[in-house]
C-alpha cells in the first residue's frame, strides 16, 4: 500500500458525492490517503464562508478520520519557502495554499492527486497524478 497526498479539490469531490470523484477512485483505491493540514484549513474556511453553524462545522471532522493529516513542521516551512522562491524566480506564481500542499508532497516524498494539475506545473521533484486527459 502506498501513501498518496490528496488535493483539496479531489477530497471535496469525494465528500460532496460529486460524480468527478468516480474519476479518481482508481487513483485512490488501495492506497493510504493523506491530506495536508492546509486542506483541512481550506475545508474549514469553506464551511465558515458558507456560514455553517457550529454543529455542522464540527461534523466536518468526521469524514476526515480515515485520512492521515500531515502537520506542519520546520522542514515543511523550509520546503515551502524554497518552493515559493523557486517559482517566483521562474516568473511563475503559485497560490500560498497550493504551495503548502505541494511542499507537503515534496517534504514527505508523496505523489499528489489533483484535479488542477496546472496549479502544480514546473515544480521540480513533484509527482502529480490526475484523472484529466492530457
Amino acid at each position: 500500500m502506498n501513501t498518496i497526498l490528496v488535493d483539496t479539490n479531489v477530497l471535496s469531490f469525494v465528500f460532496k458525492g460529486d460524480t468527478r470523484a468516480n474519476l479518481y477512485a482508481p487513483l485512490l483505491e488501495g492506497n493510504r490517503l493523506a491530506i495536508s493540514f492546509m486542506t483541512v484549513a481550506e475545508l474549514f474556511e469553506w464551511a465558515n464562508t458558507r456560514k455553517w453553524g457550529e454543529a455542522r462545522t464540527k461534523r466536518l471532522e468526521e469524514p476526515l478520520a480515515p485520512f492521515l493529516v500531515v502537520p506542519v513542521d520546520i522542514e515543511l516551512c523550509r520546503v515551502w519557502g524554497k518552493l515559493r522562491a523557486a517559482q517566483q524566480a521562474k516568473g511563475k506564481t503559485i497560490a500560498s495554499q497550493d504551495a503548502w500542499i505541494a511542499a507537503t508532497a515534496l517534504r514527505h516524498g508523496l505523489p499528489l492527486v489533483t484535479h488542477n494539475p496546472s496549479d502544480f506545473e514546473n515544480i521540480q521533484g513533484l509527482e502529480v497524478h490526475t484523472a484529466l486527459e492530457k
